[in-house]
């Protein structure tokens, strides 16, 4: 299917999260919006772990200041955490778009913290399962489980991958470059 990456698009989703079930290695395929693939879990986070988790958090972003393409097989466009509290518990939220199907992000993750040898952020949240690294299916459930679907999604430049993005930004530098050079 061809889209104008040009005109805004948005999707409305069903509450099952897809159109037509279509069975992916662990589970429904959830489909392309125009955001591209994504997903959304809230879970509780274990008592006393706020701080490594913030801490983590801190822990990406040096990582990537030093190895800016250590996730890049990821095909992640953004990722958001967020804490907040439920009553007197508190709560992570994970929101990911990235440019590949659910399978093959999960996969890449697992085994993106297997080569580096560190360990996810989801290891700070209650159920999460001890053998994820060795059981992406482990992994998959945990998600699916905590997923909470978007109804809705939006895209001022609907369908576009990252690395098309980078593309067109690194053309744009090189047309600005030109440009300068011939004044």
């Amino acid at each position: 299917m061809q889209h104008d990456w040009a005109k805004p698009a948005a999707k409305a989703i069903p509450k099952d999260g897809f159109f037509e079930e279509e069975q992916g290695r662990y589970g429904p395929i959830f489909p392309k919006t125009p955001a591209c693939y994504g997903f959304t879990i809230i879970a509780k986070i274990k008592p006393g772990t706020e701080q490594t988790i913030r801490d983590y958090g801190k822990k990406i972003e040096e990582t990537i200041a030093g190895l800016p393409d250590a996730l890049e097989v990821l095909k992640l466009h953004y990722l958001r955490w967020v804490l907040f509290d439920i009553g007197t518990e508190t709560y992570f939220m994970y929101q990911g778009i990235f440019d590949t199907d659910f399978d093959k992000y999960t996969e890449d993750a697992v085994a993106l913290f297997s080569i580096y040898g560190i360990n996810t952020i989801f290891e700070n949240l209650e159920g999460f399962p001890e053998d994820w690294k060795s059981n992406p299916a482990a992994f998959v459930k945990f998600v699916r489980e905590h997923q909470c679907p978007s109804f809705l999604e939006y895209a001022e430049y609907p369908y576009v991958s990252a690395d098309e993005i980078k593309k067109a930004l690194k053309l744009k530098a090189a047309f600005s470059t030109m440009l300068d050079q011939m004044q």
